[in-house]
């Protein structure tokens, strides 16, 4: 990869996750891009074959941009945790299963600490964005969140983040409000959320406000 490139003008969301997408077009929006999904655009979604969450994330947004003629973003993540080796890790979607039953997921996770006899919780989230361009060029970025793993509590956000309570917090992601959770001071640079620690890399690097 030679230099770094700014992103401008229409991007697809290399996503069919409801979810991902809300998320994104909300980080995107103070840049003036104009975003579409993958869904949106009908993309079939690639096989994702990779062994780290970058090598996942580049398999979709390169997907996305070869079938749509667009600069494509793309995010690959998930929940890891230390007493299970890591686990869901690359697979915490699969771990809900076709119907997206996280509620299963999370109660998977609970009984897999339960057998193992584990005397810690910790847990973090990671999540790799990557910016592919029509002809391979990409831009790629990580952010992780540390926290620990509780009983499921609270309606928002999705996924895994009604048991994950990251550090410093009283409150899971699941009872954290959508702006609190992936808001970011851009004078400081802070976020809170591994996705929009990740899109502050992005942003410094391949953003401009309009």
């Amino acid at each position: 990869m030679s230099g770094h490139r700014i992103l401008s003008g229409r991007v697809v969301i290399a996503t069919h996750n409801a979810g991902k997408l809300v998320e994104m077009r909300e980080l995107l929006a103070p840049f003036g891009v104009d975003a579409v999904s993958a869904g949106e655009l009908g993309l079939a979604e690639p096989d994702e074959t990779g062994t780290m969450f970058a090598e996942n994330a580049a398999i979709k947004a390169l997907a996305a941009a070869t079938a749509s003629g667009l600069p494509a973003f793309a995010d690959d993540s998930g929940l890891c945790v230390n007493a299970l080796d890591g686990a869901p890790g690359l697979f915490s979607a699969r771990w809900a299963g076709p119907s997206k039953d996280f509620s299963g997921a999370m109660a998977r996770i609970a009984s897999e600490l339960d057998k193992r006899g584990a005397t810690t919780r910790r847990a973090h989230f990671v999540s790799a964005l990557v910016i592919a361009w029509p002809d391979g060029h990409t831009e790629t970025f990580e952010g992780r969140v540390f926290g620990e793993l509780v009983e499921p509590r609270g309606a928002s956000g999705f996924g895994y983040d009604p048991m994950f309570l990251p550090d410093g917090y009283d409150r899971t992601f699941g009872e954290i409000s959508s702006e609190e959770k992936h808001g970011v001071d851009w004078q400081t640079g802070d976020a809170l959320s591994h996705r929009a620690r990740a899109f502050v890399l992005l942003a410094q690097t391949c953003l401009r406000r309009p």
